[in-house]
């Protein structure tokens, strides 16, 4: 493996987390939004590649809502559909650790890194970053793999930027260039 720069030299596992890139947000309304789909289908490639665990979480917002189980909406987007035999997780709050499943099955795993990829970056990204990095994870986040929407206060831009390279840096998560993750990745 590569040296790294920022300190992950010897890093023998991890598992990718794809948060929430579900059909009814994955589109252009997205800052970002073909660089963000690009970038997240090439980690998950790689990782496949490479034999790193690739695992998904949905976000449920309950029945009636139009974004819950049985909804065209709450389904994973077709660019980033897992493979036949990839763990699938259901959550009901943003933090993927919410769910007690998807918690267990982490910590029983020896090595303790992630790398995150998804959607939304000021909401279920941030709130699953902070919770991994409170559980004792190693935090990766590949430059261009998380996004968000605008809204009232920032647009998206401003929002990704004021998480990944402000935010999460040198407290949450180490944020890296898109080659660097992939490097992380190769064996």
């Amino acid at each position: 493996m590569k040296q790294l720069t920022n300190g992950w030299r010897g890093l023998k596992t991890m598992i990718v987390l794809v948060i929430d890139i579900q059909k009814g947000i994955t589109d252009d309304r997205l800052y970002n939004y073909e660089t963000f789909l690009e970038s997240t289908k090439r980690v998950i490639d790689t990782a496949r590649k490479n034999n790193v665990e690739v695992i998904y979480v949905q976000h449920d917002d309950g029945p009636g809502t139009g974004f819950s189980v049985g909804d065209v909406d709450f389904e994973i987007a077709d660019q980033v559909a897992p493979k036949e035999g990839e763990k699938i997780y259901t959550k009901e709050i943003n933090s993927c650790f919410g769910n007690k499943e998807l918690a267990g099955y982490l910590d029983e795993q020896a090595d303790k890194t992630l790398m995150i990829v998804g959607l939304q970056t000021n909401f279920c990204i941030d709130a699953s970053v902070k919770s991994a990095f409170e559980r004792g994870y190693k935090v990766i986040i590949p430059e261009g793999t998380n996004s968000t929407f605008d809204n009232d206060y920032m647009d998206g831009e401003t929002t990704y930027k004021y998480y990944n390279d402000m935010m999460w840096p040198k407290r949450f998560a180490d944020c890296v260039s898109l080659d660097e993750a992939l490097g992380m990745m190769e064996r």
